[in-house]
């Protein structure tokens, strides 16, 4: 039976063989991401969101809206309307919209009409972080999209609630139209808050090599 190392210096003194052990290896050290590949990683998140956002803002406003409109004799639905619309032009909707045309506005505003604003939003705030590194600024410009996203999809709600309604007063209307153009200017606002947030990057990253 083999000795243990006590056992042997007991027996032997100082003479005693004692094997080293020694402590494994790190396991897989190369699992550890670099701040090379998080960027990479980043880059390929935010490739696929532009892209998502791009298809899902062709497939909202320029095919499935324009094609609702074959349905109220060639009359715009709301969200298209990027200034607004009074009561006079909800009651011309009424007159031409039935109950079939405005569960298929409906149907849009809950699917397509509320993912875009989501992975707009998430895509630019993705944007905003991996390329601002002021703390006060990055919040300022994620304000943006972050408002853009709130007033969207309350704007949706808002749209179908008037339309939803036989006699919609003038607040709902004035409500849903507000909305509708504050969605319009914050979309166009976020595309600058995205552009400068890139510009920062590119103005960091240059400052860096140098």
């Amino acid at each position: 039976m083999a000795k243990t190392p006590a056992q042997r210096i007991k027996k032997h003194g100082s003479k005693a063989a004692v094997p080293q052990h020694h402590l494994p290896p790190v396991i897989n050290p190369t699992t550890a991401r670099s701040p090379q590949k998080a960027q990479n990683n980043s880059n390929l998140i935010l490739i696929a969101g532009v892209v998502a956002s791009l298809f899902l803002f062709w497939y909202v406003h320029l095919l499935t809206l324009n094609q609702l409109t074959q349905l109220t004799g060639g009359l715009a639905m709301p969200d298209s309307l990027l200034g607004g619309f009074g009561t006079a032009y909800i009651g011309q909707l009424h007159g031409v919209m039935d109950d079939a045309a405005r569960g298929q506005l409906n149907y849009v505003h809950k699917t397509a009409g509320t993912l875009f604003p989501l992975i707009f939003g998430f895509t630019w705030l993705l944007l905003i972080g991996t390329n601002v590194a002021r703390k006060q600024l990055r919040w300022l410009l994620w304000a943006v999209p972050l408002l853009f996203v709130v007033v969207r999809l309350w704007g949706n709600v808002a749209v179908d609630g008037v339309l939803a309604s036989e006699t919609p007063d003038a607040g709902q209307v004035a409500l849903a139209s507000t909305l509708t153009v504050a969605g319009w200017i914050l979309l166009v606002l976020s595309l600058l808050a995205g552009a400068a947030a890139v510009f920062l990057g590119k103005t960091r990253d240059a400052g860096r090599s140098d």
